[in-house]
């Protein structure tokens, strides 16, 4: 009898070692079918700490914590309740957990909106943004957000930019981020990559930008004809189409590429120079800001971004234009950022130079008529500070040279001049101001009258 019970409990331990084993061979076998076999393979390495137990590292950096049976299956280890410390287990890549990560607004200027569902909505700044939403920008509107490793994306008017993917593998640190831009264009300016598989990459609807550790732009011309065109100004990045089979274009610091709607990726072209500016001390001090740019061959165009820091990651304004000129209006007193950019004629857009530019409304309006026992000249100006003075020239010639009265450091805003003979007069007004250590000077236009009597 004692006989019977003994082998019956024997069978019994048998088919329990037979039905634990079955299932971590059949997950396992379930696991490496629905994946190719060099996926499948894949493992890395986990050094076991005190304390540690199949179920922990299991919950802590793959799936969850049933997949301790795989581990014990992979690395043929019983299950106890501790694992010996310093013991060193395989663990498949494909199992491994991703955390999601978030970036952060940093900058919006005019119109801009993101979705996290089918409703946009108004962004803010220091708003936070998740896989999955959506950003766009209107007309007139300019977003910048910030990634967790530093990294710098910036939305220009009429962009919007999907995030596909933002991850973080638990175990190795390893960073997956994708993006989809499905019109307008994008500025990055990637924190270099630590890890070997850190994945950052910019897809348009025809190819796939990747890079590691890099600054460049992706613009996608959805209301023209598809052309994605990649500017590359630090690093390299890989450009290749959805349904090219061949190994990426490699695209290195200064060279662009134009791919069309089918994914054909153009062969790297140099990018222009940087374009100068033609007065770049000069004081923004007319109602309208204006820079004149000096001319640059093979330029077919040029781009002009104003911005709050240098950097340009919180930008307010830009215009594309033909001639070597651009022209801001309502730009309001202040140090600003310029960034010059040539484009060629393949629509590439060239390396940059910044500059650094005062914005000071001065402006004179001056009238002149006969007065009491004279001539009253009159000026209003605009912009000045109550320590402003004033210079006033009278001239019988037009460029005001060999002065009949030049009177300088008056604070009033009129003068009154008399005993003047006959003849044609020309007259202008200058502001003087010393501000912050700073001078400060603005003439008014000339201005002429005749005096009969």
């Amino acid at each position: 009898m004692v006989t019977e019970i003994t082998q019956r409990m024997a069978n019994l331990r048998t088919m329990a070692l037979r039905t634990a084993c079955a299932v971590p061979f059949a997950f396992a076998a379930q696991q490496a079918a629905a994946r190719p076999p060099a996926a499948a393979s894949k493992m890395v390495e986990y050094r076991a700490q005190a304390g540690d137990t199949l179920y922990d590292v299991a919950a802590r950096y793959l799936q969850g914590s049933d997949d301790w049976q795989l581990l014990q299956q992979i690395n043929s280890v019983p299950a106890p309740k501790y694992l010996q410390r310093g013991v060193v287990l395989k663990l498949p890549v494909v199992r491994l957990r991703k955390e999601k990560l978030t970036a952060r607004v940093i900058a919006v200027q005019g119109t801009a909106e993101r979705a996290s569902g089918d409703a946009f909505t108004a962004l803010a700044n220091d708003a936070t943004l998740a896989e999955g939403d959506r950003v766009r920008t209107g007309p007139n509107g300019f977003v910048t957000i910030k990634l967790a490793d530093g990294t710098h994306m910036s939305l220009p008017p009429d962009s919007q930019l999907d995030l596909k993917s933002l991850r973080r593998t638990v175990l190795t640190g390893t960073l997956d981020r994708e993006f989809e831009l499905t019109r307008g264009s994008v500025t990055s300016e990637v924190t270099h990559l630590k890890k070997r598989d850190d994945r950052f990459q910019i897809r348009s609807p025809s190819v796939v930008a990747g890079v590691r550790g890099t600054y460049f732009r992706v613009n996608y011309d959805a209301a023209g004809n598809a052309l994605t065109r990649v500017e590359v100004l630090d690093g390299t990045v890989g450009v290749a189409g959805h349904r090219q089979a061949a190994a990426p274009t490699l695209v290195h610091a200064n060279f662009g590429s134009v791919s069309t709607s089918s994914g054909a990726v153009g062969a790297p072209v140099e990018l222009l120079a940087a374009p100068a500016l033609a007065y770049p001390d000069k004081v923004q001090d007319e109602s309208d800001v204006a820079f004149d740019v000096a001319p640059l061959a093979q330029a077919h165009g040029y781009h002009v971004q104003l911005a709050h820091d240098a950097g340009l990651l919180d930008l307010f304004r830009e215009t594309r234009t033909d001639a070597p000129r651009a022209v801001f209006s309502d730009v309001p007193n202040g140090n600003y950022f310029v960034r010059l950019a040539a484009i060629d004629e393949n629509g590439l857009e060239g390396v940059a130079r910044t500059y650094v530019f005062e914005r000071r409304v001065m402006g004179l309006d001056a009238s002149a008529s006969p007065g009491a026992g004279g001539y009253e000249f009159r000026w209003s100006p605009s912009g000045s500070g109550k320590d402003a003075h004033y210079r006033f020239v009278l001239s019988r010639s037009k460029d005001l040279s060999a002065p009949v009265v030049d009177q300088v450091g008056l604070q009033a805003c009129k003068i009154t001049i008399v005993h003047l003979p006959p003849g044609d007069y020309y007259w202008a007004v200058t502001v003087e101001e010393l501000e912050g250590g700073k001078f400060y000077e603005k003439t008014s236009p000339v201005s002429a009258f005749t005096l009969s009597r």
